[in-house]
């Protein structure tokens, strides 16, 4: 049963997410259909908060699942979502459905990533750009915007470090924004931190075409151009914890020129793969 130190500690924390989303005690009552007196007296811990009423409060904060179980813990309840690691038996269709959608970007670079950007599956064409990296960031966790914007990563490859790097930080802002996670903040402390070049003059075609999308440019270690435009994926109707954070990132080629250099890099490796001999045969 809540006691009632644990009705005190929900009410702070239900505060805190209503101001993040920057609404009144009165918006909020009326959008999880309860009155703003009992969400009034929930908040300073005058009021012992349902389990129901806790859920629907959340939902109408868009409070992601692992933060709805901590305010159901501090109201003494047990949590709605469960929390699995990726490696367990029940989520062996999330893990088929990754292998399937990282394969089918072949032969453009793709990962999954967990809410803390580390990888958690990659295809075959991302991980030949990790090779480009300091082997230091590929130890576990390794984490996607580390790879991306450390100086030891890719960074001294993108062509447009400025803008790349703005475009992450104020995702990660965003992401800080939403989750109030302490660590995705230490995360976004260290990305900017990172050193980049102020955003380069772009031509007017080029300006143009960056008001519908802003690509990624690198040159590789051989000297080719590559562009890219990125899509984010997530798991529809997902609920559980672990699952509901993953994400896909995909790297498609803005151009001709980046296509073809992707396909003659993945010739490549599947060459180099053909003509390694099979040492664990019988």
């Amino acid at each position: 049963m809540p006691t009632a130190s644990s009705n005190a500690d929900v009410g702070p924390l239900l505060r805190e997410w209503r101001e993040r989303r920057r609404l009144t005690q009165l918006e909020l009552a009326l959008d999880a259909e309860t009155s703003a007196r009992h969400l009034s007296f929930v908040e300073t811990g005058r009021s012992k908060p349902g389990r129901e009423m806790l859920l629907r409060v959340a939902e109408q904060l868009e409070v992601p699942f692992r933060e709805r179980n901590q305010l159901l813990l501090a109201a003494g309840y047990a949590p709605a979502f469960s929390e699995r690691s990726l490696e367990e038996p029940e989520l062996a269709p999330v893990r088929e459905a990754l292998d399937r959608v990282l394969a089918a970007q072949e032969p453009y670079p793709a990962m999954a990533m967990d809410r803390s950007w580390n990888v958690v599956a990659a295809n075959p064409a991302f991980i030949a750009f990790a090779e480009w990296v300091d082997p230091e960031l590929l130890e576990p966790p390794v984490n996607a915007l580390r790879i991306g914007l450390d100086p030891r990563g890719l960074a001294p490859l993108v062509l447009n470090l400025g803008e790349v790097r703005a475009y992450f930080l104020e995702r990660l802002q965003r992401q800080v924004a939403i989750t109030a996670d302490d660590d995705l903040a230490a995360l976004l402390d260290l990305v900017a931190s990172y050193p980049a070049p102020e955003h380069e003059p772009l031509p007017t075609s080029e300006a143009a075409a960056r008001e519908i999308l802003t690509p990624l440019r690198m040159r590789t270690p051989d000297g080719d151009e590559l562009s890219f435009v990125g899509t984010v994926a997530t798991f529809g109707f997902a609920g559980e914890v672990t699952t509901s954070e993953l994400s896909i990132e995909s790297l498609f080629p803005a151009d001709a020129a980046t296509a073809k250099t992707l396909e003659s890099m993945a010739r490549d490796r599947r060459n180099a793969n053909s003509h390694t001999p099979n040492r664990g045969g019988r």
